[in-house]
């Protein structure tokens, strides 16, 4: 193959000055492996791609985002319709009145005004077919919110995810979490740059903009976890800003609010590490004032506001937007150098000792 492939390149400018689209003919005529590969083409690609792929909108898992996929599925249907009479249309009239050794000169007309009519009503009369369950589910997913929804306040900073349930006491970051068959209404905004938050299985994308207040409606039918992530370049870390939505059933749901709004609870086998921990957690660090305690706040510990809420870090999955795993090596490795790890992360390196980094692990990781 390489060889042929060689000899078709050599040869290609003389293909130019007698016809490509004969030249190519002969060339697949000749060789068969080429009408193989056109042929395999379409099952490679289709190869490609995962089963369920992970933030793929092929697979809503909510009633906003099975409306979606149905509308999409219904212009898809209707753009395979207008290709193929177009393209049939096409190869119709490239066979049917091609040029002919011997043939007469074809005769030239103005026009056929009932084919002009046809081309042109039927166009309208599509998009006339599309407009209207368009519209229909337009208004469906920007609709208000049914009375019981959950309502979550959706904050977007550079470069993580912040979560507040008013109605329940709830504050925390990157992992939403949602009760399975219950509305929820989000009301998206931003601490600083335009954000969007986007998860695909789930529904549509939001844009979180600072002083504006976006709102997303929709009810998750499935248990899972779902990917995300933010889907408007926001500066250097915009690919790390990460996200995942639990969607628990109610029981369990019930049972992580009522977590999250309990004291957080310390492990006692390694109680001297955590208080030591918590004592770096406080400690504020001259010249430069840095010090956890300056953008963080932990239950019972006042704090800033300027990082996530770390009240039950220790419950999380993720650290750093789903950055990195919430566990020993991952917490020790973001302390270690943060911007190293999510280029211009507003959380700066703090120069921390070895024991320093360990107490502090031990200490966030039992804020459970």
């Amino acid at each position: 193959m390489p060889g042929a492939l060689r000899q078709f390149a050599i040869q290609y400018p003389p293909l130019l000055e007698r016809g490509m689209a004969r030249a190519l003919l002969r060339r697949f005529r000749a060789a068969p492996w080429g009408v193989g590969l056109v042929l395999l083409a379409p099952l490679v690609i289709a190869a490609c791609s995962g089963d369920p792929y992970p933030q793929s909108t092929l697979h809503p898992t909510s009633d906003t985002g099975r409306a979606i996929d149905a509308l999409y599925r219904q212009i898809f249907w209707w753009a395979v319709a207008v290709f193929v009479v177009v393209q049939t249309a096409l190869i119709v009239t490239i066979i049917r009145f091609r040029n002919r050794p011997g043939a007469a000169e074809a005769k030239q007309i103005h026009g056929n005004t009932a084919v002009e009519i046809a081309w042109t009503l039927a166009p309208a009369a599509i998009l006339v077919a599309i407009a209207i369950p368009t519209i229909k589910t337009i208004f469906q997913v920007a609709g208000d919110a049914p009375s019981g929804a959950v309502q979550i306040e959706v904050i977007g900073h550079q470069w993580w995810w912040e979560y507040r349930y008013p109605e329940l006491g709830v504050v925390t970051a990157n992992e939403l979490h949602l009760p399975q068959g219950r509305p929820v209404a989000l009301a998206i905004s931003s601490a600083d740059v335009i954000h969007s938050f986007w998860a695909p299985k789930l529904s549509g994308k939001r844009d979180a903009m600072p002083g504006r207040i976006t709102r997303l409606v929709f009810t998750p039918d499935s248990v899972g976890t779902y990917l995300g992530q933010c889907a408007e370049f926001c500066g250097p870390s915009h690919a790390n800003m990460r996200l995942r939505v639990m969607v628990d059933t109610p029981q369990a749901f019930d049972a992580w609010v009522a977590h999250q709004t309990a004291a957080p609870v310390a492990v006692d086998s390694a109680q001297a590490m955590i208080l030591a921990g918590e004592a770096a957690f406080k400690k504020i660090r001259d010249p430069a004032n840095h010090s956890c305690i300056v953008c963080h706040t932990m239950a019972g510990v006042s704090g800033g506001v300027a990082g996530p809420n770390l009240s039950h870090v220790g419950s999380r999955t993720t650290i750093a937007s789903g950055l990195l795993p919430n566990d020993s090596a991952g917490v020790a490795r973001w302390l270690r150098d943060p911007v190293a790890e999510k280029p211009g992360s507003l959380m700066p390196k703090i120069d921390l000792t070895d024991d320093e980094i360990a107490a502090l692990v031990a200490y966030l990781q039992s804020r459970n």
